[in-house]
């Protein structure tokens, strides 16, 4: 028979378990440090306080801090959709797994910095990507060794984008510092001969903040016609 605590007695508080560590749950919080406190902010020793353990015993699912970014960038690159390539419409989905790509890196703060960082990255979401990418531009007509070097170009490109926009995206970029440096550069391109730089002292308006997604598509649209002129020739 158990005896019920008398009522001026505290009943003590059975605290909550915490759920088992492991590498997906490493990643999840870095992630979530990431969102919001930025990229620097992620730290063995910090994701470690997040999760009330210490620092050692994260390393028996990720080896360092590098391979920590590498894993978030492949949590990341796991939201941009992979298409199944169809061959009258192969261009245009190449476009949408480049915009796709982008779109994830900037809704990440510092993700598109620890992309360009990485060279090669080997990971299961980077190698669907780029399995992806090539079979698009097969489906298209190019040969292997076409399909590798124009997919190299456009990953280059997707990762190059991302990180300026995300320097506007998470105010990486000083505006105002921008700004004033903006105008110091209409002020000094307005005092040089017009004879000598007769298209450079008239381009500035076509770059901006509104012309961005513009000067992406152009990019894209002027480099798949291009790859189309190439397969053609296969």
């Amino acid at each position: 028979m158990t005896v019920p605590p008398p009522p001026w007695r505290s009943t003590p508080r059975r605290r909550a378990a915490k759920p088992a560590l492991s590498q997906e749950l490493v990643v999840k919080t870095a992630l979530a440090i990431l969102a919001e406190e930025g990229l620097d902010a992620v730290t063995m020793r910090r994701v470690a306080q997040e999760l009330e353990t210490g620092p050692a015993s994260l390393y028996a699912h990720v080896a360092n801090k590098d391979e920590l970014a590498e894993l978030m960038l492949d949590a990341v690159l796991a939201e941009a959709p992979i298409p199944e390539p169809d061959p009258a419409r192969w261009d245009e989905q190449v476009k949408e797994l480049v915009r796709g790509q982008i779109r994830v890196m900037v809704a990440h703060p510092g993700i598109a910095r620890v992309a360009w960082d990485i060279a090669v990255p080997v990971t299961p979401s980077s190698l669907r990507q780029g399995e992806a990418m090539l079979a698009l531009l097969r489906a298209g007509g190019l040969t292997l060794k076409q399909a590798t070097f124009a997919g190299d170009a456009l990953a280059l490109y997707a990762k190059a984008y991302a990180y300026e926009a995300s320097g506007w995206t998470w105010g990486d970029i000083d505006e105002a510092e921008t700004a004033k440096r903006g105008e110091q550069m209409v002020a000094y391109m307005r005092s040089l001969p017009p004879d000598a730089f007769p298209n450079m002292l008239h381009i500035g308006e076509f770059f901006s903040a509104e012309t961005a997604t513009e000067r992406l598509e152009f990019a894209l649209d002027v480099y798949l016609a291009g790859l189309k002129v190439l397969a053609a020739k296969n």
